[in-house]
């Protein structure tokens, strides 16, 4: 099995960060990572903003949320665990992400 690349937070950048935003369904699936007690698999996202995503789609998204740093994929048997970077990314981007979850927070209940 190929081995899960995560960068070190010295090489993420708020570029990949933003790239990772950028599609809808990619913020929601890290805000609702980040609020969960616990990691979660790629499968409890499969209903997201009332639409069901096919499996190819969802591994896409965490692929891009993954190689952008801001979560970390563990492989447990066939699954993969997935659960934010928030302790390690909060000194050096914490207030931008931040942010971005509220403006987006905001923009929904404008909808």
């Amino acid at each position: 099995m190929r081995t899960l690349y995560h960068p070190p937070v010295e090489e993420i950048t708020v570029e990949g960060i933003l790239h990772a935003f950028s599609d809808p369904v990619r913020l929601e699936i890290y805000i609702n990572l980040a609020v969960a007690e616990c990691a979660k698999n790629c499968s409890a996202f499969a209903t997201i903003q009332k639409r069901t995503l096919p499996k190819s789609t969802l591994s896409q998204h965490f692929r891009v949320l993954r190689e952008a740093g801001l979560i970390r994929s563990e492989r447990k048997g066939v699954e993969l665990i997935n659960s934010t970077r928030c302790a390690e990314l909060k000194e050096r981007f914490g207030a931008m992400i931040l942010a971005i979850i509220e403006a987006y927070a905001k923009q929904q209940q404008a909808v």
